[in-house]
């Protein structure tokens, strides 16, 4: 018995300008392939851990073509999607009984919307009767394609994502199942039109605790798979939005549950729409609950605009630079990223005292913004190679790459300056140079909802802030072009 198991992820946010190239999908160098997957990725809290793990169990002949995993970003090249598409068509190509997809459901490439209901598509011309199981993210924009070439579907019902390995297993055993000879499964999917700000999707706040707790109680009642998709909306396609995917033996059963649970996402389609606040207003509330907040633990202050992890591109200083200039005491922030900066600070040497152009180095013309640096002195504190092993919950075991990181002290203010795109979601980002977050009293965090999975604990209290970059909750700012219309809030439905 062979199995293919793979991995190709990428949340495409089509306003950012951060490039992705095939590098982005390895860390900084080529995506693993072969034994190296395994390497990886076994005995990892991840989809694809998952997949490895069942495999093992079940006894059967593995075959990891490639497990490319990039963070969030614009677009990858025709030649990045048809490479990595290749590898996995090329090993089912060779023969298989059955193939795990670990991906993402928010891609896009050059040429394609959808780029995994290409990917499938693609996969089905290889081979139109193997089966296939697919895990993603819970902010896929689920297409008709993806429900048309997968045999069984499952994604996330937790953000942050802390059942990354659940899920692999929820699309794993019912594959596994047909292996020894179980009919196949019938998948019943649908939309609705709607984009839900993504600072409302946190599974643990309403209105998505609801859904999610709902898509569990269905799977406790005998359902094999049920997800809904809260969707990615930085995507100009037209499925971008929220949907449900059900997988059942009982078609008639799937069907119903499906609706069910889109039903109930639209009429609490109001309570995914965020209400912004003025950063001034943010960081003076911020002020006063260092001063009243029971407890301790930092003030977290989350620059939420501009988050790595929806394809942000983690150098805008708009919120950074308020902080310094209302000289907020003793703050930890994660992190500007400008590899410019940081060997600027690597020749100044530990000890420096230097003056350098802090982030803006990429424009945005999305948003119809150049790049705007925050001119800085201050003195280096520390360098490190930026490497680190995720703790968990989310990712538990990954290893991380930061690039050479540097932490430049302006005033009261620790920056934390690094060379590749990482999302502060982890303690070990922090303890990697050398920050406890329990002896500061403010921490600005380049995060949105991620950052709960390692480091809520660790909050007094937490004050959201407006700041600047391509993951804006202000969706008047967007130029939406492609995305379906009628859509809420976009439209008055």
């Amino acid at each position: 018995m062979k199995i293919v198991i793979a991995q190709f992820k990428h949340e495409t946010n089509t306003f950012s300008p951060v490039p992705t190239p095939l590098t982005r999908f390895g860390g900084g160098g080529a995506p693993p392939e072969g034994e190296a997957v395994l390497a990886a990725y076994r005995g990892t809290g991840s989809a694809i851990g998952a997949f490895l793990d069942l495999a093992a169990q079940l006894g059967a002949q593995v075959v990891t073509p490639i497990a490319a995993s990039a963070a969030p970003s614009a677009p990858c090249s025709d030649e990045v999607f048809d490479y990595v598409s290749g590898r996995i068509c090329d090993a089912v190509a060779a023969g298989c009984d059955a193939v795990l997809l670990d991906l993402h459901g928010a891609m896009v490439s050059a040429s394609h919307d959808d780029a995994e209901g290409e990917l499938l598509r693609r996969l089905r011309e290889v081979d139109p009767h193997v089966m296939v199981g697919v895990a993603l993210d819970m902010h896929t924009n689920m297409s008709e394609a993806i429900a048309r070439h997968a045999n069984v579907v499952a994604g996330y019902q937790t953000y942050p994502h802390v059942d990354m390995y659940e899920t692999g297993v929820r699309a794993a055993k019912p594959i596994m199942a047909s292996l020894q000879g179980c009919p196949l499964p019938s998948i019943a999917w649908g939309q609705r039109p709607m984009l839900p700000h993504v600072m409302r999707q946190g599974s643990d706040d309403e209105p998505n605790k609801t859904l999610q707790d709902r898509c569990r109680e269905m799977e406790a009642d005998g359902i094999l798979s049920a997800t809904v998709f809260v969707g990615f909306p930085h995507a100009d396609i037209e499925i971008a939005g929220l949907s449900a995917v059900v997988v059942d033996h009982d078609p008639t059963r799937a069907r119903k549950a499906c609706d069910e649970l889109l039903e109930l996402a639209w009429a609490r389609r109001a309570e995914f729409v965020y209400q912004l606040e003025d950063l001034d207003v943010s960081l003076e509330r911020a002020r006063q609950l260092a001063e009243t907040a029971p407890g301790q633990g930092p003030i977290v202050l989350l620059d939420h605009y501009d988050n790595c992890a929806s394809g942000g591109t983690m150098d805008t200083t708009t919120v950074l630079g308020r902080i310094i200039a209302a000289g907020l005491p003793d703050v930890a922030a994660f992190a500007i990223y400008d590899p410019q900066a940081v060997q600027t600070m690597v020749k100044a040497g530990t000890g420096a005292t230097v003056t350098l152009p802090l982030g803006g180095k990429l424009p945005m013309p999305s948003l119809g913004l150049a790049g705007s640096p925050l001119t800085v002195t201050g003195q280096v504190k520390k360098l490190v190679d930026g490497r680190f092993t995720n703790q968990g919950p989310m990712a538990r075991g990954q290893r991380m790459n930061m690039g050479p990181t540097a932490v430049l002290q302006v005033g009261g203010v620790e920056i934390v300056v690094i060379s590749e795109h990482v999302e502060p979601h982890d303690i070990a980002c922090l303890e990697a140079v050398g920050i406890d977050p329990m002896s500061k009293r403010f921490l600005m965090l380049k995060s949105r909802v991620h950052w709960r999975a390692g480091l809520r604990k660790y909050a007094r209290a937490i004050v959201e802030c407006a700041g600047t970059g391509v993951c804006t909750s202000d969706y008047g700012s967007l130029q939406f072009h492609k995305v379906r219309r009628p859509i809420y809030p976009l439209d008055p439905l």
